[in-house]
């Protein structure tokens, strides 16, 4: 039996070049640098990082690219959602073949479905798929897969895990409560970091959260902490981790935000496939200085030369305070709040 997926899996952006092409070179450097930090796992064609935006070659190319680089260093979790189970199951194929751990398949979108069609779309792409499945339950985008389709499907020998992003704390305790005890092999795994320390505790494997391609030492010192039970300072970092990502989720179209916050880091992450406005464009440079600001406060760039804020120095001690009201204060400037 494989081990259960866990820890923390980053669903990561793919830079483009100046051609609107996958800047290959760029890609293989951010999974060297997201490994090196301490990610436990890399997680492709993931919603961050915008698999709907390329061509199923594409989304190939990426994988094969993640897969190649990362090289047994760390698992990945390959998205292969694709519009039926046809290119799902052909997905799947291709991705076992470049040596991807597992798949992340999303439920049916577009289309609204209710449970027995779910349960009979995972079931089929189960009996066939080449590679372990892990469900992808994101009800804001694509049709819920409710608790008792979860302990149907976990019956599978090739369904090994779910990745939950709807943020539902009581829906994971229930979930874990139906599954665990037939599956104690089963992987639970949190895809939203503003949950992501409550989450730890009730007992989930990991997560995969997009804050993790930005700031992966924040993130996987948070999973140490929430497991070692030092609970104040693991409580105290979700404060924080929690205003970094309201700045990049709430200051721009997803993941746009990211993508700014990506580039303080060091990485030419090009222009996204989403064309931006004018007035979009204005404020993602104004967020890009907020979110400059927001980072230096953990040291991991240099602050802006107008300086930033001050806030307490004391990481241990929960607060929201001035740096978070600065943020709030320029998002709704910017007619976002």
């Amino acid at each position: 039996m494989a081990a259960t997926i866990s820890g923390i899996l980053t669903p990561h952006m793919v830079p483009l070049d100046a051609h609107d092409r996958i800047h290959e070179a760029e890609l293989r450097r951010y999974v060297d640098w997201l490994i090196a930090r301490g990610v436990h796992g890399l997680y492709p064609n993931g919603s961050t990082g915008e698999f709907i935006r390329f061509t199923a070659d594409e989304r190939r190319q990426i994988v094969r690219i993640v897969c190649e680089q990362a090289a047994g260093r760390v698992p990945v979790l390959a998205g292969a959602a694709e519009a039926n189970v046809r290119e799902t199951l052909a997905a799947c194929e291709a991705y076992a073949q470049y040596g991807a751990r597992a798949v992340a398949i999303v439920s049916p979108y577009y289309y609204r479905l209710g449970p027995e069609s779910v349960y009979a779309y995972f079931r089929e792409i189960a009996l066939a798929s080449p590679i372990d499945v892990t469900l992808y339950n994101i009800p804001m985008f694509a049709s819920p897969i409710d608790v008792p389709t979860i302990q149907r499907l976990a019956e599978l020998d090739r369904i090994v895990g779910i990745k939950d992003s709807s943020g539902d704390v009581a829906f994971m305790m229930r979930l874990m409560a139906a599954v665990r005890p037939a599956r104690p092999d089963f992987s639970f795994l949190t895809g939203w970091e503003a949950v992501l320390v409550p989450m730890l505790l009730i007992g989930v494997d990991g997560g995969t959260h997009a804050t993790s391609g930005v700031v992966p030492e924040l993130t996987r010192r948070m999973f140490d902490l929430a497991r070692a039970r030092e609970l104040d300072l693991a409580v105290s970092l979700q404060y924080r981790l929690l205003e970094l990502f309201d700045a990049m989720l709430g200051a721009a179209e997803f993941p746009e935000g990211f993508r700014a916050a990506v580039e303080l880091r060091g990485f030419a992450m090009g222009r996204g496939r989403q064309p931006l406005s004018a007035a979009q464009q204005s404020h993602r440079e104004r967020l890009q200085k907020i979110l400059r600001c927001l980072m230096a406060d953990f040291g991991y760039v240099d602050p802006p030369p107008e300086g930033c804020p001050l806030r307490r120095p004391d990481p241990a001690t929960p607060h929201v305070d001035t740096m978070a009201d600065a943020v709030v204060e320029a998002l709704r400037q910017q007619g976002v709040l």
